[in-house]
């Protein structure tokens, strides 16, 4: 057994207890949104375990030991002179109110997935042969959508479209838009509402998802502006589109290029693809850091598993970086590729013939 350093291995158990902290107050965030708690106390107003347990329907002693663990970890604020708890409106901004740009906890659901899942991915690694998307428990599909829609919410209509060169002005003329992996269909339904001369369509491989968008848009008050479909990137109906959007997914699909020479080939003259893909630098030192380890802890369990699962199989995963995904782009036969913008969990590229 080789020497350690003493002080480089209490470091490391350090760091292994925030962790295991982390890991563990992961599945009671979880617990905790499914339940309703947190949106209980999202008023913000200071509440005993006896009443949040009152005003939720659920069991004290159950409530009280969460309320515990989740001021251990400094997501609920507790007051020992009256003993209540309470959630700031940071607190809440990010555990109890879903139109929020901070909005956390559906990520944790994504997260639940990799824990349920990890078997099946255990066995990828094994064989080789990859986890389809579709394999995948419902949290993630489900936690997918909530975690990237606040996102979308903040950036989506107000800077990332009109980053794109000319695409603003035709969406509000009227275009015919695509969304290609559209999932619950967040995004559609966004630039559904804030283009309504427009027409949508959305496009998913996995039909629960569609059903669901297509509910969604019911809900939303946008359904007769777009039309739900289960199609996959290369096989999605052509109809000389204005635009068709990707987000967050191609790095996900076997053959990315395939999918891009469909949709060259679906587009309207001088229409525009945008990819929105996961933020990442082009060489590995760069995106050791952070969002890089959630990123390509995702990869690991979700992203690089569904591509390996389908044909050609090419594996981007989700720290791609620009230089591959634009080496994508070309191989589909577009000539025209840049960076309109970026955010620090996402750029969004411009992609023309």
């Amino acid at each position: 057994m080789r020497e350690s350093d003493p002080q480089k291995l209490d470091a490391l158990v350090g760091r292994l207890v925030g962790d295991v902290g982390a890991c563990v107050t992961g599945s009671l965030i979880v617990l905790g949104d499914q339940l309703g708690l947190y949106k209980a106390m999202a008023d913000g107003k200071a509440v005993t375990a006896a009443e949040l347990a009152s005003r939720t329907g659920l069991k004290e002693r159950y409530v009280r030991e969460w309320l515990s663990a989740q001021a251990a970890a400094e997501y609920i604020d507790y007051d020992e002179g009256s003993d209540s708890f309470s959630l700031s409106p940071e607190q809440a901004m990010a555990f109890a109110e879903e139109s929020s740009p901070a909005f956390f906890a559906g990520a944790f659901e994504v997260v639940q997935s990799m824990w349920v899942d990890e078997p099946k991915v255990e066995e990828a690694f094994r064989s080789g042969a990859g986890l389809g998307w579709h394999e995948h428990s419902n949290c993630l599909f489900r936690g997918t959508e909530r975690f990237f829609r606040p996102g979308y919410n903040t950036n989506l209509v107000s800077s990332w479209i009109p980053a794109l060169d000319g695409v603003k002005a035709k969406l509000e003329a009227g275009a015919v838009v695509a969304d290609v992996g559209c999932g619950h269909g967040a995004s559609t339904i966004l630039m559904a509402q804030a283009y309504p001369k427009s027409r949508f369509y959305a496009f998913d491989y996995h039909g629960p998802s569609i059903e669901t968008g297509r509910e969604a848009a019911d809900k939303a008050g946008v359904g007769d502006r777009i039309v739900f479909e289960r199609a996959s990137a290369k096989d999605f109906p052509a109809a000389s589109y204005d635009l068709v959007a990707m987000f967050d997914c191609l790095h996900d699909m076997g053959d990315p290029v395939g999918a891009g020479r469909h949709v060259r080939e679906t587009l309207a003259q001088g229409g525009t693809w945008m990819i929105v893909e996961p933020f990442a630098h082009d060489n590995l030192k760069q995106n050791l850091n952070p969002v890089g380890r959630i990123f390509y802890g995702a990869s690991t369990m979700i992203c690089t598993p569904a591509s390996l699962s389908q044909e050609v199989g090419l594996g981007l995963g989700a720290q791609a970086g620009e230089m591959r995904l634009r080496k994508v782009a070309l191989d589909a036969g577009f000539t025209r590729f840049r960076r309109a913008t970026e955010t620090p969990f996402n750029m969004v590229f411009e992609v023309r013939a």
